[in-house]
């Protein structure tokens, strides 16, 4: 590659960094509808080897993730409001048993008084949180008057999701190649490689992550409405979502669950069903669910997916945390090539690694 290229090259990366950070307020649309139509090209692809035309396929696809958001939208939030408004009821009986219970034993063993805490005033701090929470008509009436431009903006920026979702969908394939013409054609091979690499690390983790995460939700509710647990669907819901780190949705599941179902029941036994949810759901995303939608072939360790999803939203907000997994599993991917293209241009010393200095081979020389 000649100097005038690398200079172009890297005058456009620092160009593209630069925009995107000043670009920020606005590309929560792109992105997103970015990331619907990644995942919804394999099932148009898959359409199209039937006979169907891509039109048609993407129309396909398109009415299937709007129908899925809707049925989200109908179904879920008003649970989820419901949920919210059953754990303002538990929290006078939790604060009740820290304070007739725990706080006792508690100041019994480490002399640590009771109003140290002053469970009074964070149970009202919880209860207004949640009053608000469970209001939200009423907030957005508010923020209406208070910033009606501002809601505007957002309101333009989701209705733009669709339509930036089913524009890249249905031109995803030429896109890609577009992409791929950009770069000098003796490094078209390897682009393309080191792509094809990429795709099936962010397929692998992104797609398949999120079947695993939304079956064992379904799962964990499952089975926590079975044992009776009121805040069933909440509990589920989060134990699932938090699973995009392994293990890590089990002990917030369990330990929400635990804690809910001690302040229902009040009995030993259902506790022990509700920690047999979460072992069943593990052994099932352990042996069933990871092997078959996920692979082996994630390359994406725990912590870093919890530093990305971190350092995402500290550098970038919520476009941060959008970006913040397929960044890091491309990243990933380039520093392992780079890594194997250091050790296959290292030169070792022969003489060394034969277990013989060079000085003395000199001396052998001279003598």
């Amino acid at each position: 590659m000649g100097s005038v290229q690398q200079r172009i090259i890297v005058v456009a990366l620092i160009a593209a960094f630069v925009l995107l950070y000043l670009l920020q307020p606005i590309l929560m649309p792109f992105l997103t509808g970015m990331l619907l139509a990644y995942m919804g090209d394999p099932f148009a692809d898959w359409l199209e080897e039937r006979g169907l035309t891509r039109r048609i396929s993407v129309v396909l696809v398109f009415l299937s993730l709007s129908f899925m958001f809707v049925l989200f939208l109908l179904f879920l939030i008003p649970l989820l409001g419901k949920q919210l408004s059953l754990i303002q009821e538990f929290i006078p009986v939790a604060v009740h048993w820290l304070k007739s219970t725990a706080m006792p034993l508690l100041e019994q063993y480490t002399g640590v008084e009771e109003n140290a805490f002053e469970l009074d005033a964070i149970q009202k701090a919880i209860t207004g949180h949640l009053s608000q929470a469970g209001s939200l008509a009423g907030a957005i009436i508010k923020e209406v008057g208070q910033s009606g431009m501002a809601l505007i903006g957002a309101v333009i920026n989701i209705g733009l999701i669709p339509v930036v979702t089913f524009y890249l969908l249905l031109d995803w394939d030429r896109l890609k190649l577009k992409v791929l013409s950009l770069f000098p054609r003796r490094y078209q091979a390897k682009t393309e490689a080191l792509a094809l690499e990429c795709d099936e690390v962010l397929g692998s983790f992104i797609k398949g992550q999120l079947l695993v995460m939304l079956c064992l939700s379904v799962i964990y509710a499952t089975g926590l409405w079975l044992v009776g647990l009121k805040l069933a669907l909440l509990v589920g819901l989060v134990a699932g979502l938090a699973s995009i780190v392994p293990y890590l949705g089990a002990i917030i599941g369990i330990g929400a669950g635990l804690l809910a179902g001690w302040f229902q029941f009040g009995d030993w036994l259902p506790l022990v069903w509700i920690a047999l949810v979460f072992g069943v759901g593990q052994l099932l995303e352990s042996f069933a669910l990871t092997p078959l939608l996920v692979g082996d072939k994630i390359g994406l360790h725990p912590v870093t997916v919890i530093f990305a999803i971190m350092a995402g939203g500290q550098l970038a907000g919520f476009v941060g945390v959008l970006i913040a997994l397929p960044v890091a599993a491309v990243v990933m991917v380039l520093l392992r090539h780079l890594h194997d293209y250091y050790k296959d241009n290292d030169e070792p010393n022969t003489a060394y690694l034969s277990g013989r200095p060079e000085s003395d081979e000199s001396m052998d020389t001279d003598q």
